[in-house]
C-alpha cells in the first residue's frame, strides 16, 4: 500500500533528480567545514552563555524556564505539522509529569499527554541509547488511538507501505519526496541507530574502539543536525516523522549541553522559518552526499533560537521575581490562574468579562477578584478610557 501525504507548499517544484538515498553509501555524508566553522562557533558560544547564565539562577527561575521552554517545544513542534495545542493544557501536562507545583492544573487528553511524554523522555533521558523499542514507544505515544486524523496508521512499528509527500489538486499533484522503500527501512534504521549510539560503545577492550573514538570527534550539535536530516530521509513511520526528528535533535542537543533542562526551543524557531525548512530539505534530499547547505541552515536556525531565548528568559525572570515578591500574598485559585496568564503575556485587553469566561465564574465574582488585586496594589485600571474597563499589572 502506498500512503500519500498531501502538503500545501508555495514556490515548489517537481524534479527528476535522484534522491540522496539512491546513491551508493549515501549515509557517508560530507560537508565543507570552512563554510560552517564561523556559525558553528557562534552557536557553541551562545549555548555556553545561556547554560552558564541559568546555572547562576535560583531553583524557581530554572524550573520556570525549563517548564516554559518544554511547553513551547511541544506546542510549536505540533504546530509545524498543522496541529494546534492548548498552551495551558500542555503546560499542565508537563508540570504534572515532572512534579512541578504551578497551581490551577487543567485536565488533559491522551493526545497531549502522549506528545509530552515523548519530549520528556527525549530530554530527561538524553543519556540513554536510542533504540527501536524507544522510538516505537514515542510513536505509540503520539498516536494513542491508532489514527492520524481520520486515517488508520501503523502505530509503534516501522511502516510496511510506501510513502510519497505531494501537493497540488487531485490530478495535478507534485511529488516533493518519495521515501525509502519500506523493505529497506529496518536495515536503514539499524545503521542510523548504530551511528547515533556510538558514544555508548567505547569499550577500550573492543576492536571497534578506535573507530568509535573517530566517530566521537563529531560534535553533538553537528550530530543533532545530521541525525535530523538522516531520520527525515528514511521517513520510517506512517506519520509523525517530523515531530520525532525534532525530538531526536533535542535529545542530542541535551547531550551537547550536558543537561536535561531545556532553555531554548529549536522547534519554535523552525516554525518561524518553516518555509525555508522545507525548501532546504527538498534541495539537499537530491544531493550526492554533500549536506553543507543543510548544516548551515540548521546552525543558523539554532543560533536564532538561542538569541530568542535570551528575550524569553528575561520574561521568565520577571515572572519569577513577581512570585518571589508575593510568595506569602494570599490569592485564590482564579487569581493565580489569571496572574500567570498576564505574566506569560495576556492576549488582548484584560477585562472582567474575559476574567469570568476564562476562570468560569460569574461576572460579579470576576469583578470582586479584580478589585481585591487592585486593593493589594497588583492590578490597576488602564488610564485610557473607552466603552470597556481594562486592567493591567502594576509595575513592581
Amino acid at each position: 500500500m502506498r500512503r500519500i501525504i498531501f502538503i500545501f507548499a508555495a514556490n515548489t517544484f517537481q524534479t527528476l533528480a535522484k534522491y540522496i538515498y539512491e546513491y551508493n553509501n549515501w549515509t557517508k555524508f560530507t560537508w565543507n567545514e570552512v563554510a560552517i566553522n564561523s556559525i558553528f562557533g557562534e552557536v557553541r558560544n551562545l549555548q555556553g552563555r545561556i547554560v552558564g547564565h541559568m546555572n547562576t539562577l535560583g531553583f524557581a527561575a530554572k524550573e520556570e524556564a525549563a517548564l516554559t521552554t518544554l511547553t513551547l517545544d511541544v506546542i510549536k513542534s505540533s504546530e509545524i505539522e498543522g496541529e494546534k495545542l492548548n498552551f495551558e493544557q500542555v503546560r499542565s501536562s508537563i508540570a504534572r509529569k515532572l512534579g512541578i507545583n504551578i497551581g490551577g492544573l487543567l485536565p488533559t487528553n491522551r493526545n497531549i499527554d502522549g506528545i509530552v511524554e515523548m519530549m520528556i523522555d527525549a530530554t530527561h533521558s538524553y543519556q540513554k541509547p536510542l533504540t527501536n523499542k524507544r522510538l516505537f514507544g514515542w510513536h505509540a505515544a503520539l498516536f494513542p488511538t491508532g489514527h492520524s486524523g481520520i486515517n488508520t496508521i501503523e502505530v509503534g512499528r516501522y511502516r510496511t507501505g510506501e510513502m510519497q509527500i505531494v501537493s497540488g489538486a487531485m490530478g495535478k499533484e507534485r511529488v516533493h519526496f518519495e521515501a525509502i522503500p519500506a523493505k529497506k527501512v529496518k536495515a536503514e534504521m539499524e545503521l542510523f541507530l548504530s551511528w547515533f549510539n556510538e558514544k555508548y560503545k567505547n569499550d577500550k577492550n573492543s576492536k571497534s574502539y578506535k573507530k568509535t573514538q573517530e566517530v566521537n570527534a563529531l560534535d553533538p550539535v553537528l550530530k543533532a543536525a545530521i541525525a535530523h536530516f538522516w531520520f527525515i530521509i528514511i521517513h520510517p513511520f506512517d506519520d509523525g516523522n517530523g515531530r520525532i526528528a525534532r525530538a531526536i535533535s533535542d535529545l542530542m542537543l541535551s547531550r551537547a549541553d550536558q543537561t536535561s533542562e531545556r532553555y531554548y526551543s529549536l522547534s519554535s524557531q523552525i516554525l518561524v522559518e518553516r518555509k525555508q525548512y522545507y525548501e532546504i530539505l527538498q534541495k539537499v534530499q537530491h544531493s550526492k552526499g554533500d549536506i553543507t547547505p543543510w548544516l548551515d541552515w540548521f546552525l543558523h536556525c539554532l543560533k536564532n533560537a538561542l538569541l530568542t531565548t535570551e528575550t524569553t528568559l528575561n520574561k521568565i525572570l520577571w515572572k519569577t521575581s513577581f512570585w518571589k515578591i508575593h510568595e506569602i500574598t494570599d490569592f485564590n485559585a482564579r487569581q493565580r490562574l489569571m496572574l500567570n496568564k498576564i505574566l506569560d503575556g495576556f492576549d488582548g485587553k484584560l477585562q472582567s468579562s474575559k476574567w469570568a469566561k476564562i476562570t468560569k465564574c460569574s461576572p460579579d465574582t470576576a469583578l470582586r477578584d479584580i478589585k481585591e488585586l487592585i486593593e493589594k496594589g497588583i492590578l490597576k485600571q488602564e488610564k485610557q478610557g473607552g466603552r470597556s474597563t481594562n486592567y493591567e499589572l502594576e509595575d513592581f
